[in-house]
């Protein structure tokens, strides 16, 4: 938002946010490195952009601590980060999120040419483990080890196509493409798991209403609802992916009948002339206790809230993106 308005408002409002973890010495407050959790790696974003905006090394020095943390980061046999130190074997789509985009930008601003191999590689193994070929659609999960209660004997991954989880991931491989190099000789294959993910969702799309439901291929289950933060974060990944071309005008129709989808069903104006965003799902995870065993009933039986902000921030994505495209006249 503060990039297309140009709004000194909302970069106070990103200093501001950053500046409530961070001390005086560059610290981030409250950060356990020894939790080794990849969800506490993508705030690190918004330090990158404040140290290149401001040159302040406080910055620098938390971003170079959430960098750190990706050094030390468990892996499985082939490369790929688990998901939390107390997640062993596991890669989940929403680390690629959590850590892949911090991990690209950081690379491409302090030259570390060859994170660029491993930000791929995080990227593929997903691409390549968790995907059902009749679908295309990605399991929310992958466990190496086949240890987990809630992993097939075979596969490894978990049981559902969950929509938020493939909306972290498809964004994610839409923001990675930002940084990674143009002469990478993955580029092009990052960039077909992005249209391919995106060509399969499209199936999926609601044809009423152009939005998604929380388990995405069972629209005619009971108690499967239409959710917001993955609409939203699907209506984001084709905004941008037609906007630098990964798809052609053909997803155009998807993006806006998402788009309209979203405006019309998920959003209304309170008194207050706000905006507010329904039907977001509160949290969805697996193992832990107590326990997550990934199956449907478990998926619909988390709360489903307003204006959280997993939901809330994706929509404003979109939109930014979607205005950028009207602007440049692609829709």
């Amino acid at each position: 938002m503060w990039r297309l308005t140009g709004k000194s408002e909302y970069f106070d409002y990103i200093r501001h946010s950053a500046d409530r973890f961070i001390d005086n010495g560059g610290n981030i407050i409250d950060y356990d490195i020894n939790e080794l959790n990849l969800d506490m790696v993508n705030p690190g974003k918004i330090l990158l952009l404040l140290y290149n905006e401001t040159s302040d090394i406080r910055y620098r020095k938390a971003a170079n601590t959430l960098r750190n943390q990706l050094g030390r980061q468990p892996r499985n046999r082939q490369g790929g980060f688990w998901h939390k130190a107390v997640y062993p074997h596991q890669m989940w789509l929403d680390g690629v999120y959590m850590s892949s985009p911090f991990y690209a930008q950081y690379a491409l601003l302090f030259d570390e040419v060859q994170a660029f191999d491993d930000i791929a590689n995080q990227v593929i193994l997903l691409a390549s483990n968790a995907k059902d070929t009749a679908t295309g659609l990605l399991y929310h999960a992958w466990d190496e080890s086949r240890g987990m209660k809630w992993s097939n004997d075979i596969t490894g991954c978990s049981p559902h196509f969950w929509g938020r989880a493939m909306g972290w991931y498809a964004m994610a491989v839409a923001d990675i493409l930002d940084y990674f190099p143009s002469t990478h000789p993955k580029r092009s294959e990052i960039i077909d798991i992005l249209k391919n993910i995106l060509t399969a969702l499209a199936k999926f799309q609601d044809k009423e209403t152009g939005l998604w439901y929380q388990i995405v291929d069972l629209p005619d289950r009971k108690g499967n609802y239409l959710e917001a933060s993955a609409s939203c974060m699907f209506a984001y990944s084709y905004a941008k992916s037609i906007h630098f071309g990964y798809l052609d005008s053909t997803f155009n129709a998807t993006l806006l009948k998402a788009y309209q989808g979203i405006l019309e069903h998920l959003t209304y104006i309170d008194e207050n002339g706000s905006m507010n965003l329904k039907n977001v799902c509160s949290v969805a995870g697996l193992g832990g206790n107590p326990y997550r065993d990934g199956s449907f009933a478990y998926y619909i039986s988390e709360p489903v809230v307003e204006n959280d902000y997993k939901g809330y921030g994706p929509l404003i994505l979109a939109v930014t993106e979607i205005e950028k495209l009207r602007r440049k006249d692609l829709i």
